[in-house]
């Protein structure tokens, strides 16, 4: 039996394909280690989404080739997107690479370590992107007291600049009673704050016998599970909400009052250019409507800037339509073009620009979260503990308008030891740079 070290990198839904990974070895007999040093075997689990990501994937390939070098560690195994999108590059320009397994093969991650093991040859299997999920379990990276879960695999929206339905193949969603098992036996093992991610969870449900979205179903299900407190929804496709959606939201208590719902951009032409669905008055019709609906609602959302189409009219529609929605959590980023995509063959925006309008993005959701922070000061929230800095000598939680490692955290002042995964009242006093800080409230 060997020792099998785990690297994972990008989004949530690749962290779930490395903890079914890192389960499948371990059941297999072999260990598996968090720190890579002394591995017989490194797995580098990769993002190949934007350039960043498929630069932070490259700088971990050549670390651990160092550590080969070295002989610190053994054979370095590459899976993931970056590993489906650049098989050949990967195999001409990394010779310190042994093996390579797609997006649609990371169930065959132990016979794939087993022949690295047994011999020197370079091991390759890609498999199909379109491929039915594989159920299986999982050996849990985050913190005990939450976890993803993972309802649909690939997509079939087909915006012009995303690279995804490449690398991760057609809409598939997972049957709801193997979802259900997962979420008992996660719940069963102490997860108090499930989240559910997928590329459109809004579509969930659409290719399944019958053809219905079933995503509001699936949470009312998910709310009977007893030891979940919290249940938070990731990913919403702006055109699929529907009242059925938007009433669940609204009556399930353990539903947290918190979407992620990634609109790109407002503008009319530059949506339709980017082969998206609906338009600017949709998205302000739509934003206000959730709000009224859902009192309390935090919205989440991702913006690019510098898309083919973007002269300085477009994007100051943009600033306005930020400055007149006040969205409570915004990321920007700076247009990437990626080779394979519509979008990369379209004329776009200079990238200094693109990163200049970011920036400008920014300062403005800036002002907007400074303000909307302020406005809890005095105020007490329900707070999930979820670790301690050693640094900064504080405990640290997060509200229902937190997901975890994406938005902030509750800085909370306390005499007393406090537990990861334990609920907490606490009474607000400050904040700084989108975080909050506090005191357990007095009962």
């Amino acid at each position: 039996m060997a020792n099998i070290g785990f690297i994972s990198l990008g989004c949530a839904k690749n962290q779930v394909d490395c903890e079914r990974m890192m389960y499948r070895v371990q059941e297999a007999g072999h260990t598996v280690k968090a720190d890579i040093v002394g591995s017989d075997v490194v797995v580098i689990n990769t993002c190949g989404f934007i350039d960043s990501a498929k630069s932070e994937a490259i700088d971990f390939i050549l670390q651990a080739a160092q550590l080969k070098q070295d002989g610190l560690v053994g054979k370095i195994l590459v899976t993931g997107c970056l590993s489906q999108r650049y098989q050949q590059m990967i195999l001409e320009e990394l010779p310190e690479v042994d093996g390579l397994l797609g997006t649609g093969s990371y169930t065959e991650i132990v016979p794939a370590i087993e022949a690295l093991l047994e011999q020197d040859n370079i091991v390759v299997d890609f498999g199909s992107i379109d491929a039915p999920e594989q159920e299986t379990g999982r050996v849990l990276t985050t913190p005990e007291h939450y976890a993803f879960i993972k309802i649909a695999e690939g997509c079939d929206n087909r915006c012009a600049y995303c690279i995804i339905p490449y690398l991760r193949g057609k809409f598939r969603s997972r049957q709801m009673d193997d979802v259900l098992y997962e979420a008992r036996m996660l719940a069963a093992s102490g997860v108090k704050e499930l989240i559910v991610v997928a590329q459109d969870t809004s579509r969930y449900g659409t290719d399944l016998p019958g053809n219905k979205r079933l995503l509001p179903e699936l949470l009312r299900e998910l709310c009977k599970i007893e030891e979940l407190k919290w249940i938070r929804v990731h990913y919403v496709y702006p055109d699929e909400i529907d009242d059925d959606f938007i009433q669940v939201m609204a009556e399930e208590p353990k539903i947290v009052k918190y979407l992620d719902i990634p609109i790109q951009h407002c503008n009319s032409k530059i949506l339709k250019l980017m082969n998206r669905r609906g338009d600017g008055p949709f998205l302000r019709e739509l934003f206000a409507k959730l709000r009224a609906r859902i009192p309390g609602l935090v919205i989440r959302t991702s913006l690019i800037t510098g898309l083919p189409g973007e002269g300085e009219e477009e994007f100051q529609e943009l600033c306005e339509f930020l400055r007149d929605l006040r969205l409570e959590r915004v990321g920007a980023f700076a247009f990437s073009p990626e080779e394979g995509t519509p979008a990369a063959e379209m004329e776009f925006v200079d990238n200094e620009i693109a990163v200049k309008r970011a920036e400008t993005i920014e300062m403005i959701q800036s002002s907007i979260m400074d303000d909307w922070c302020e406005s809890f000061i005095g105020k007490t929230l329900e707070v999930l503990v979820d670790g301690y800095d050693e640094e900064l000598e504080q405990f640290y939680g997060r509200t229902y308008a937190d997901s975890p490692d994406i938005d902030g955290r509750v800085w909370i002042a306390s005499d007393e030891p406090l537990r990861e995964g334990d609920f907490i009242t606490v009474t607000i006093d400050g904040c700084i740079e989108g975080d909050l800080s506090g005191y357990i409230a007095e009962e």
